[in-house]
Parts: structure tokens; C-alpha cells; sequence
């Protein structure tokens, strides 16, 4: 999913654990809660009481750019619409003999 339609569900599933809060249909708010934690990244909640039974562990991935070493190192890109130039054949005219120093 793209950054912009994750954000996109995000609020989606804010607007829907609001209405859920405000019917007091609880149970529904914290699952949606626990979906918008696992779409941001955000650490799994534990279980509040001990008696409910172990935790869902939710995995995520981490967001783009908190991954491997190296990666808050910026990037230089190329302007837009660059292109690489040819490298130039060695078979061309201005290509000097050897022999003629």
C-alpha cells in the first residue's frame, strides 16, 4: 500500500472506532484501535486485564526508511527528467594511437 492510502484508511478507521465509542460498542473501538496502531507502526497493546488471555501480537512492517543500516543517510536524486548520457564507443575518431606520441 502507498504511504497516501495507508493514510487514507487510517482516518477511515478513526472515524469508524469514534462512532463505535460513541454507540458504547467498546470491543469494536479497540479493535480498531488495534488496526490503526498496526497500520502506523506502532508496538502491539497488551491485554489491560490479565484475565482476557494473552495479547494478539500484531507484526508490522517498519515505516520506509527505518529499515537496515545506513538508511537515514539521504540520497541525492537527479533532477527531473535527467537521463544518464551514452558512454562514448572507443571505436569513435577522436580515440588517439598509441604509436603517434
Amino acid at each position: 500500500m502507498s504511504l497516501q492510502s495507508v493514510h487514507r484508511k487510517i482516518v477511515e478507521l478513526e472515524k469508524q472506532m469514534q462512532e463505535a465509542a460513541a454507540n458504547l460498542d467498546f470491543e469494536l473501538a479497540a479493535r480498531l484501535r488495534n488496526e490503526i496502531d498496526a497500520l502506523s507502526g506502532k508496538a502491539p497493546r497488551q491485554a489491560e486485564d490479565p484475565n482476557d488471555g494473552p495479547a494478539a501480537t500484531v507484526v508490522s512492517q517498519p515505516p520506509p526508511g527505518a529499515m537496515g543500516l545506513g538508511t537515514h543517510i539521504p540520497v541525492a536524486e537527479p533532477p527531473k527528467g535527467w537521463k544518464k548520457p551514452k558512454k562514448p564507443s572507443p571505436m569513435t575518431s577522436n580515440v588517439k594511437n598509441r604509436k603517434g606520441r
